[in-house]
């Protein structure tokens, strides 16, 4: 068995190179992610422009976040799957629906959240 390793700022730092070229293979692969893209924006540009407060940020905030993270893990599921399996296999088909499952109820709960803080900014 081998011991901890020492820190390392540069093994950190290429941590975040990895991070980022995550970041963009799940940009540069994934057609949804570009429409969370436009979600993310238009949160934004509405949350400035109704003048949102502190707390409400917090809950827009977790709520892009948590899409984000959930279509970026139904991604690596995907590469994983087809890395695993080329061919169909209904278990892969199965794990795929449900990491496409859990993007879209994240999604809907972000839509939920978005409508909690905007609509009584709208109505007003």
């Amino acid at each position: 068995m081998g011991g901890a390793r020492a820190f390392c700022w540069a093994a950190r730092l290429r941590s975040f190179v990895y991070a980022a070229r995550g970041i963009r293979t799940l940009l540069g692969s994934q057609h949804n992610a570009w429409l969370h893209v436009a979600a993310t924006l238009l949160v934004l540009a509405a949350g400035l422009g109704l003048g949102v407060a502190r707390s409400e940020w917090l809950a827009l905030v977790l709520a892009v976040t948590l899409v984000w993270s959930a279509e970026a893990l139904n991604t690596a599921v995907e590469f994983l799957s087809d890395a695993a399996s080329p061919e169909f296999h209904p278990l892969i088909a199965k794990a795929k629906d449900v990491a496409a499952g859990a993007v879209l109820i994240c999604a809907l709960g972000a839509l939920f959240v978005a409508a909690l803080v905007f609509v009584p900014h709208l109505w007003n």
